[in-house]
């Protein structure tokens, strides 16, 4: 995984931002305050209604949107979306059918801020793209409370790995796992960035924020109403020594929205 930085500016390729979407923004906002710590300021949309920037101390890690009209007709739940950067959105767009995928949304010019895209690898799970305007992505990375890392839990494991290889140009690294399949790592410059992992459920972007201690905040997520889907667990790292990594837990929040936890 990547080390910890908080750089100016992420390379074409790796993640650089995380939000949610949620049909109530005032209760989620209590939820992550709870959990994470984050401070919010409220900033207005279009349509009347506002979404909040999430705050550690000055910088910007994450932002709680309100739903689309869509996902409010259809009762949708909660849903956290992970952003990879781009050199240029558009560009990235064009190519997103040779390489097998399906433009979702845009490219659309969001004010001065930047230029966003939503597409689909093969296989699914819906993968934002963001050309930094302004906005140039997480103010902290791989810190607690910030975005951490993110996998691809996809059907199609070797289809999403071209895919994002032919619009990001990303090195990979594959590791055999115990139950015979493979874990594999996209790459920007030597360091991975992200992962894509078989599942045999419908494609999801697994999206973890990195905490100090793993138990202590599912104890304050439990308490604040999260749902415990998985841990917490210990990750070993992959050597002779096998020493302990971190740990994980992956949890969902009162509303829907799934997210991991990262002990860093």
């Amino acid at each position: 995984m990547p080390e910890n930085a908080s750089p100016p500016r992420y390379r074409h390729g790796e993640p650089c931002w995380a939000d949610v979407q949620t049909r109530d923004v005032e209760a989620a906002k209590d939820f992550y305050r709870a959990v994470f710590g984050w401070r919010f300021q409220d900033m207005p949309t279009p349509d009347g209604r506002s979404y909040a920037q999430a705050y550690l101390d000055d910088d910007l890690v994450a932002v709680v949107a309100p739903q689309n009209p869509h996902q409010e007709s259809l009762g949708a739940e909660a849903q956290w979306n992970i952003y990879f950067a781009a050199d240029d959105a558009r560009a990235v767009a064009g190519e997103t059918p040779s390489a097998g995928g399906a433009v979702q949304f845009g490219p659309e010019e969001v004010a001065d801020t930047g230029v966003m895209v939503f597409v689909d690898p093969p296989g699914g799970g819906t993968t934002g793209v963001w050309q930094a305007g302004t906005h140039t992505g997480t103010g902290r990375y791989n810190q607690p409370g910030a975005l951490s890392w993110a996998e691809l839990l996809t059907p199609e494991p070797q289809a999403a790995v071209g895919f994002f290889q032919q619009l990001f140009g990303h090195e990979v690294t594959e590791y055999p796992q115990d139950d015979g399949g493979t874990y594999t790592t996209l790459m920007v410059n030597g360091a991975e960035v992200a992962g894509v992992a078989a599942a045999e459920e419908a494609a999801t972007w697994q999206i973890y924020f990195g905490v100090a201690d793993v138990a202590d905040t599912v104890r304050k997520a439990v308490a604040a109403g999260a749902q415990v889907l998985i841990g917490p667990e210990t990750v070993e790292a992959d050597d002779d020594e096998a020493e302990a990594a971190g740990a994980t837990a992956t949890l969902k929040d009162p509303q829907g929205g799934v997210f991991s936890l990262l002990e860093v």
